[in-house]
């Protein structure tokens, strides 16, 4: 493998839980050396879960590559490993409360006079600033403040989205935002201090749906549905299965009624020849495609889904992903031992890419001092 495109880059991470951890874990992948400060306990997400031999999945999944250095960030000297760890760094990233690092000392205005090459990014709940800046803020939390959740599941009541989307969308959002501090710095030398709200990155993604609502047509909730294009949702076939299919203009609508249905007459119907009269009529528009799913098996619905080139997918659960052809895996060492989860994303073609161990809690050191001699107080880590 050749070099990888972080190689020689410091980034000190002062984080906990998972946003923080997203974002360093894939500079980590990119050859960064992350160094992430824990307390005597450790990052709080170490104990969510134990499914993954007997330690947590967030903390396995975002904490490959790192070293784990332990400081008591309210002493003396853990505020002297932190500066000394600074000094060597190119990147600081952080999501304590905000203001909780200006307290320990490490303000903007001595970031920037000390470090002036240094890159930090903060990420909190709603930003420095504002009405509830100093407000705790978690995934689930965010969810339902910014709206996701009155667009999220069925009918009846809002639902959580079944993954920490928030957390991941803010953690990409930081991610891009660094490198991008990073392409200039290489242009002008100049450091950058990023600041990245949960609120924010969320509103951001419902920009689509607050559009809809501010023209009066407000999203509803339509479980396994598309709330402006149809059909574009699950159908269930003679043998009990649920397959979802979308279409996306009404050139595929039109094929759909021929092939699929049976019922070519359907895209020359003004109730259903343009996606603005399908979505108006969705009842019936379901209806018909629903008849059609009800006649055949998943087998023979699959057939002629492909023979009219409609997009579809199974209505998979985690057993379906786990058997999945499409599925690739990394693996990783662990203080527990090797383990096996998804691969990411992005794939650079032709590079085989390695993936480094998950820490132990301060297995790692700052200068001559042992990570196990120092502690870490009740403000470092914190998450907002």
């Amino acid at each position: 493998m050749g070099r990888l495109p972080l190689e020689g880059l410091t980034v000190v991470a002062v984080e906990q839980a998972v946003a923080a951890p997203f974002t360093t874990a894939r500079l980590a992948d990119a050859g960064a050396r992350v160094i992430k400060i824990e307390r005597p306990e450790g990052d709080f997400a170490r104990g969510y879960d134990d499914v993954a031999k007997g330690q947590a999945s967030y903390f396995v999944w975002l904490n490959r590559g790192k070293e784990s250095v332990v400081l008591d960030l309210t002493s003396a000297e853990g505020k002297a490993g932190l500066a000394a760890l600074l000094a060597g760094a190119d990147v600081l990233v952080q999501n304590l409360k905000p203001g909780a690092l200006a307290r320990l000392g490490f303000g903007p205005e001595r970031l920037t006079a000390d470090y002036p090459g240094l890159i930090t990014c903060a990420i909190s709940g709603y930003g420095e600033g504002g009405p509830m800046a100093g407000r705790k803020a978690y995934d689930l939390l965010i969810q339902a403040e910014s709206g996701l959740c009155s667009i999220t599941g069925g009918p009846d009541e809002p639902a959580r989205v079944g993954v920490s989307l928030v957390d991941i969308a803010t953690g990409a959002t930081a991610h891009a935002a660094i490198l991008e501090a990073l392409v200039r710095r290489g242009v002008t030398g100049e450091g950058a201090h990023i600041s990245v709200s949960m609120f924010d990155v969320m509103a951001d993604w419902l920009t689509v749906p607050l559009l809809n609502h501010e023209a009066g047509k407000t999203p509803r909730r339509l479980g396994l549905a598309h709330p402006s294009i149809a059909p574009y949702a699950a159908f269930t076939t003679r043998d009990g299965k649920q397959i979802l299919i979308s279409i996306q203009s009404d050139r595929e609508f039109a094929k759909l009624a021929d092939v699929f249905m049976g019922r070519p007459e359907m895209a020359r119907d003004p109730r259903f020849a343009t996606n603005v009269a399908r979505v108006r009529n969705r009842a019936e528009t379901d209806a018909a495609v629903a008849e059609a799913f009800a006649g055949m098996t998943a087998d023979e619905a699959v057939a002629k889904l492909i023979a009219a080139d409609t997009a579809f997918a199974a209505v998979n659960d985690m057993q379906g992903l786990h058997d999945h052809p499409h599925l690739r895996r990394i693996t990783v060492e662990t203080p527990n031992g090797p383990v096996s989860y998804p691969a990411p994303g992005a794939r650079f073609l032709g590079e085989d890419r390695s993936y480094g161990a998950v820490p132990a809690v301060g297995e790692n050191a700052v200068g001559e001092n042992a990570a196990e001699e120092n502690a870490v107080g009740e403000n470092a880590g914190e998450r907002p």
